[in-house]
């Protein structure tokens, strides 16, 4: 969430910062100001009359020692508090529609942010890797699992409906392997696993930017529960710490976790309905950090340097882009994608998103730090990254890994956790 004493007295960055979003800042803004005013002008007025209400008790204890009488004191007091209630509900009442208004605005984005309005104008930071030259046609992820025996659409379908998936025998054992990799190589790293719950509520998924604007993006409990699937750990993870006030000696804190992850994908249709790039489920290992303002874009180059590491130790070619400010999410103040290459799609594909919220997550969650651990307490700033999307990287390795035969090696860093195997061969027969 933007602080609306930001937005108040700095305005026209915050026309800047929405216009270079795509938004028009006169109609997101219009109410937050409007409602700004109108709290403003009623503050003074409120304190003004609570002071006067302060200052009639010794009024009325001078005029009784003196032997006045107090009457009309008193009648005052009492239609002057009448006015005070009065105007602190109105304040209230502004206050909150203020903050309704603020929930809905997205974070403004970084000066090193480009201006674009698509992924078109995104900015590629580097490439790793060669796409590998095949002597064959390479098949899609699509038809190479079927054709292995290891993926099943249908039978997903007939269980829960489309956009979702059956993985069996190597198929199912690869996508573990790849979650306990994952974790491995980021827990070495020095992040914390976390195994959070895989449902929250809906102060929950306010502080990280999900609601309230988001919600027809995610799939509800049904009932009296007021839950909501979660649709990336990053959830869990950022509010492990809502309302806390943390040790600024003991930042960053850095968390790991894998979840399933469960998002509607409405207004998506037509977009990846083939194959595994946008399911209603699916896996990820999520990265999360909590640090103080002056280290978050050091924290956020070092989390982007771990999500590719993955990739590194997997071999697998890819490359990352810096997005614009049209193509960041909500709540992102900077954001690089990370893609890995496709051979059937002879493109990169977005594997992890790895953004810099700044303050705008921790001020929704309430989540501080003291520097020192004492002192005034200020918003830490949260980020977050994919580390990597266990599906798609299950589809990179068979795209990328595939034999002629129709087999799929497996990677050297990745068979330790696949008790040694070395390739995947045909299990249509086990199915």
């Amino acid at each position: 969430m933007l602080d609306p004493a930001y937005i108040r007295d700095h305005v026209e960055e915050v026309r800047t910062g929405l216009r270079n979003r795509g938004l028009d800042p006169d109609k997101v803004l219009e109410e937050v100001i409007t409602l700004e005013t109108a709290r403003r002008r009623i503050i003074p007025e409120l304190e003004g009359l609570k002071r006067e209400q302060n200052a009639s008790g010794d009024e009325i204890a001078r005029a009784k020692r003196q032997g006045k009488d107090t009457g009309q004191i008193q009648e005052a007091n009492r239609a002057r508090a009448q006015q005070i209630k009065q105007l602190d509900f109105q304040k209230d009442s502004i206050e909150h529609r203020r903050t309704a208004a603020v929930l809905n605005l997205p974070n403004l984005p970084h000066a090193t942010v480009p201006v674009g309005k698509s992924a078109n104008e995104n900015v590629e930071v580097r490439r790793v890797g060669e796409p590998r030259e095949f002597d064959f046609t390479p098949a899609a992820h699509w038809d190479l699992g079927p054709a292995l025996g290891i993926l099943d659409f249908e039978r997903a379908t007939k269980i829960a409906g489309a956009r979702f998936s059956v993985l069996t025998g190597a198929g199912a054992r690869l996508s573990r392997a790849l979650i306990n990799f994952m974790l491995a190589r980021h827990t070495a790293a020095g992040y914390r696993e976390v195994e959070p719950p895989f449902l929250a509520n809906r102060a929950t998924l306010q502080g990280t930017g999900q609601l309230p604007k988001f919600e027809q993006d995610l799939f509800k409990i049904a009932g009296e529960w007021d839950l909501f699937l979660i649709p990336t750990a990053e959830v869990p993870l950022t509010n492990l710490h809502r309302d806390e006030i943390l040790d600024g000696r003991e930042l960053p804190i850095r968390y790991t976790a894998y979840t399933p992850c469960f998002r509607s994908e409405a207004g998506s249709y037509g977009q990846d309905v083939r194959g595994l790039i946008r399911q209603h489920q699916f896996d990820k290992v999520e990265l999360v950090k909590l640090t103080t303002p002056d280290q978050s874009y050091d924290e956020l180059e070092s989390l982007t340097a771990d999500a590719e590491d993955i990739l590194k130790q997997l071999e697998l070619p890819y490359r990352t882009v810096l997005l614009c400010t049209g193509d960041m999410g909500f709540s992102a103040a900077k954001t690089y994608d990370i893609e890995v290459w496709l051979p059937s799609q002879k493109t990169y594909r977005e594997i992890s998103s790895c953004s810099n919220t700044e303050a705008f997550q921790a001020r929704r969650a309430n989540i501080k730090f003291r520097g020192g651990g004492t002192g005034k307490a200020d918003f830490v700033h949260a980020l977050n990254g994919s580390g990597l999307a266990v599906g798609r990287t299950w589809i990179a390795i068979l795209e990328n890994f595939q034999q002629k035969d129709g087999s799929v090696a497996i990677p050297d860093a990745l068979r330790p956790f696949m008790d040694g195997c070395e390739r995947i061969v045909s299990e249509k027969l086990r199915t």
